[in-house]
């Protein structure tokens, strides 16, 4: 079940961004922001979370929101995509829900470009977003380094087929 991301969902959400920072190859970030840093940084439209259950107050197993890339006026539909799934959930196609989902969302909201800077070694997320019609665009080579060692990451943007038409 795909719901609103509230800031009750906070901890969870928190949680399972923990565990993606963990794994050393989701993002540069080291640790977790509190709430309020959080939901400054992204975009009010589009913040979801895949519930276990459908009732609204099931166990959160992924999370997914858009931040924006510039606050210029002339990209304002344009936006980098975050998708976190759940250790326990990995596998169960919680990613590929949430991308449905986020994708929609955001062009309800009137995005046109989405983007993501994905480290080469994240294979499934790098699929993840294939299947959804993103396309790579480029690499940036040792763009920055990350305990000490230096990290490419593959750019990869899906362009709306509805809106910005």
């Amino acid at each position: 079940m795909m719901d609103p991301l509230r800031p009750e969902d906070w901890p969870a959400v928190r949680a399972i961004y923990l565990q993606g920072i963990a794994t050393g190859n989701a993002t540069f970030e080291q640790t977790a922001p509190d709430w309020e840093k959080w939901d400054a940084d992204h975009l009010p439209d589009a913040r979801i979370v895949a519930r276990f259950d459908g009732h609204g107050d099931g166990e959160v197993l992924g999370w997914a929101a858009l931040s924006p890339v510039s606050g210029r006026c002339v990209y304002a539909g344009v936006a980098e995509v975050s998708i976190y799934v759940a250790e326990r959930a990995r596998g169960r196609r919680v990613g590929r829900q949430l991308m449905t989902r986020l994708i929609a969302d955001s062009e309800a909201a009137g995005i046109w470009t989405l983007q993501a800077g994905i480290f080469p070694e994240n294979v499934v997320s790098i699929a993840l977003h294939d299947r959804a019609g993103f396309r790579i665009v480029g690499r940036r080579e040792r763009i920055g380094q990350m305990n000490g060692r230096w990290r490419d990451v593959v750019l990869m943007e899906r362009r709306s087929a509805v809106v910005g038409q």
